[in-house]
């Protein structure tokens, strides 16, 4: 089971989402801890490697996530391969009614290396468990506002 599993309905087509959610230069703008991404140049595609700044308590980390699995519009999976704190993500988009409307669900483990054993249980966790269910709030909000992503 994961750590952490929240979903939310946007009022999109699972491609719109889809293609917002998978262009990781759009992390920064609906999770607080993304400070910066360095995304692949092109498309993603299984196998490609990005380098996201996070912003942990007081400090910022550097990780490394590797894209494993890409099924367009409906889910894909990033797999932390370095950092102290590295997390499993698993993103599934689904159709909602009459598929103008989409549900997204993040299913998120973590796991501790090095300093991020003690990072882990007293900071990302309490942490993630805030942040997860408020970066659908923004997601959903900027989805929502009008303009194509």
């Amino acid at each position: 089971m994961p750590a952490i599993k929240e979903s939310v309905e946007i009022s999109r087509t699972p491609e719109e989402v889809f293609s917002y959610l998978t262009e990781l230069s759009h992390l920064p703008e609906w999770q607080a801890s993304a400070v910066a991404v360095r995304p692949p140049s092109g498309p993603l595609s299984v196998g490609e490697r990005i380098e996201i700044r996070r912003r942990i308590g007081r400090r910022e980390i550097d990780t490394t996530m590797e894209v494993t699995e890409l099924d367009p519009p409906r889910s894909w999976h990033l797999h932390g391969i370095e950092g102290p704190v590295r997390a499993d993500v698993q993103g599934t988009v689904e159709p909602v009614g009459d598929g103008t409307r989409s549900l997204v669900t993040l299913d998120i483990d973590f796991h501790g290396h090095g300093l991020g054993k003690v990072l882990l249980p007293f900071v990302v966790m309490p942490s993630a468990r805030k942040e997860v269910p408020e970066s659908e709030r923004v997601l959903k909000g900027l989805l929502e506002q009008g303009s194509k992503p």
